[in-house]
């Protein structure tokens, strides 16, 4: 995410808990690009309070969406993953965003939902594989192949693809989507974890070219964002130029979220463990350095804002969406702590 959990790790860094209120320079809550209104909602706006909300509310679906059955083992390394305490929930409450700024009612988006972080919890499992990138830790516990073994992390992340389509299918009510928007989903989210979406990304990182940092945090960290955000509009029978925009708008916010990421580390890191980072060349700090990531930053979260400042005429809707730019780069809480 997209909106990833813990930063130790690719997808993910590792951050200590007492980062949340770091400090970062670039404050640019009322963007030159906003209107008066549209400064107005974020400020009113709580996101806190929003993603608590949703996330109770996806919490328990995902509980019932994935129950125990035959054969154990593999529901129960499923369920470790995708359950995690830690799980931000970006994929599927930036989902449900999308889909409510066009006035439906969120029950016809839990399916898509939770289907979008099942997605995104089996690509965690994969990528910390130790022939992927070998990590350890995930979402504040040890990764699926740690405690389960590499056999069977691999098998709970294939089931988990094909898990979530099914539910997308046999859960969303016909009477509030049409069929029709549901084939629209189902593609966008085999598109994104395809071998032109994730998992070139994914391959990218392993060969480790530096020429490549930016289409691989595009295609590792901005394609979840951006399917997540697609999948809320085409739910919602969003026009074209909508979904656009909204495809604009999520790749931009996954990739800023990365990228601060990037240099909140660098921030942190001794001198030593620094140069060692910027030798394998894979992310934006050892690619431009500290200063000119945060120029990254600014102009993605630029990017976000003005792709939103064409949904004005949804009124307050859109406050949400214009709240996860700012808090990608802000981190005003702390969201795994909300889970």
């Amino acid at each position: 995410m997209s909106f990833s959990t813990v930063l130790t790790s690719r997808p993910n860094l590792y951050l200590p808990k007492k980062t949340q209120n770091f400090y970062f320079p670039i404050r640019c809550l009322s963007s030159p690009s906003l209107s008066v209104s549209s400064q107005s909602k974020l400020t009113q706006f709580d996101l806190k309070t929003y993603w608590t909300t949703l996330n109770v509310e996806i919490n328990q679906k995902l509980e019932e969406a994935i129950p125990v059955k035959y054969p154990e083992q593999i529901y129960e390394a499923m369920r470790y993953s995708v359950l995690a305490k830690g799980a931000k929930r970006a994929p599927p409450v930036m989902c449900v965003a999308a889909y409510e700024l066009f006035g439906g009612n969120r029950l016809a988006a839990f399916p898509t939902a939770c289907a979008l972080e099942m997605v995104h919890a089996a690509s965690l499992i994969h990528d910390d594989l130790p022939c992927m990138d070998d990590d350890p830790v995930r979402r504040g516990q040890p990764s699926n192949h740690t405690i389960y073994g590499v056999d069977m992390a691999i098998l709970a992340g294939d089931a988990l693809f094909p898990l979530g389509f099914r539910h997308i299918v046999s859960h969303t009510p016909t009477e509030l989507v049409p069929e029709a928007r549901l084939l629209r989903v189902i593609a966008e989210i085999a598109r994104t974890v395809g071998s032109a979406g994730m998992a070139a990304g994914q391959f990218l990182d392993l060969k480790g070219d530096p020429n490549s940092v930016d289409f691989i945090q595009e295609k590792k960290f901005g394609e979840m964002s951006e399917c997540s955000a697609v999948c809320g509009g085409l739910l919602a029978g969003a026009e074209d130029d909508e979904i656009e925009r909204l495809r604009r708008y999520g790749r931009a916010v996954g990739v800023l979220y990365e990228v601060v990421n990037d240099v909140l580390e660098a921030k942190l890191m001794e001198k030593e463990e620094m140069e060692k980072n910027q030798k394998k060349g894979k992310s934006s700090v050892s690619l431009y350095g500290v200063e000119k990531a945060m120029e990254v930053v600014e102009e993605l979260r630029t990017k976000a804002k003005n792709e939103l400042d064409g949904f004005d005429k949804y009124g307050d809707s859109v406050a949400p969406l214009y709240s996860f730019i700012d808090y990608a780069v802000d981190r005003g809480f702390n969201v795994g702590d909300l889970s």
